[in-house]
């Protein structure tokens, strides 16, 4: 399965009968998955169907889709409200001997608010079922089109996660491989520093300071934090080559990396080391970082 990101754009539209359609989806980085609709007033029946179709591609992020529908083709019906105009020529009836004026004329009382509409024919059962159908449709290949684009950002996104894994990986050889990591190479260091303490004053004990010299080698060594690195690094390969919604897994594991990194920085009492752990720590903020737009 490929992976996906959680970033991506899709637009569809189409015709039936009278109606014409359009979806626009864009889609940005969540938690978990959201998707969140603007309809037409009217047009709810879509949203059920929506959401599950959306729920069945699309595993997190957060969708916004918005729907325009017009209503094409049907010519406008003009009609007289009769009961408001002739409540408007009671009224005038009612002031002709009262005021002082002109009788009103026809244009001015068809004028008046809510005396003439204008409305649109009438819509068919069937032919907004229909419609709505067809809209249906239309939001499940647009949301097909949006995941198809989530795709292939995550395919890039694949190749640069990969990337940084490797260059943890080499990161991890390196610390492996460095001569001030050897047990014996902290021990010589601490021996020196002690020797050096012994010369200044005749105060110490020398077998404390043997066992306190054996405790602080044993816990500079970063084997540990070293075979947990490399567990790290293959479980992340792995889950990059399985592909699917792996995002959450590999945004804790950049968590596991990046305490390995401290931990490895901590211990260390040789400059090498320490270079090594702060390039370490940069490249797993990269990797964390890159996490957070993958499915």
């Amino acid at each position: 399965m490929a992976l996906s990101s959680m970033t991506g754009f899709a637009r569809g539209h189409g015709v039936s009968g009278a109606y014409s359609w359009a979806w626009e989806l864009k889609s940005v980085n969540a938690k978990g998955f959201d998707l969140r609709l603007r309809l037409p007033p009217g047009w709810d029946a879509v949203e059920g169907p929506a959401r599950n179709g959306a729920a069945q591609v699309l595993a997190r992020g957060t969708v916004h889709g918005t729907l325009t529908v017009e209503r094409q083709g049907v010519a406008p019906s003009v009609r007289i409200n009769e009961p408001v105009l002739a409540a408007v020529l009671a009224t005038v009836k009612g002031l002709a001997g009262r005021v002082d004026a002109a009788a009103p004329r026809l244009d001015g009382i068809l004028s008046l608010k809510g005396v003439i509409e204008v409305i649109d024919e009438d819509e068919r059962e069937e032919d907004r079922r229909v419609a709505e159908a067809a809209v249906i449709a239309g939001f499940r290949a647009t949301v097909a089109e949006l995941a198809a684009m989530r795709r292939h950002e995550g395919e890039v996104l694949g190749q640069v996660l990969t990337q940084r894994v490797r260059e943890i990986a080499v990161l991890a050889e390196r610390a492996e491989a460095a001569p001030g990591r050897r047990p014996e190479a902290i021990k010589a260091r601490i021996v020196e520093q002690v020797a050096m303490l012994l010369d200044a004053s005749d105060r110490f004990d020398p077998d404390r300071l043997h066992q306190e010299a054996i405790l602080i080698a044993s816990k500079a060594d970063i084997r540990e934090e070293l075979d947990r690195l490399a567990s790290h690094v293959a479980q992340i390969e792995r889950l990059i080559a399985g592909g699917g919604p792996i995002g959450r897994r590999l945004d804790f594991l950049a968590q596991e990396l990046n305490r390995e990194a401290n931990t490895l920085c901590s211990k260390s009492n040789d400059v090498e080391l320490t270079n090594i752990g702060l390039e370490l720590k940069s490249v797993v903020e990269q990797f964390r970082e890159q996490v957070q737009n993958l499915e």
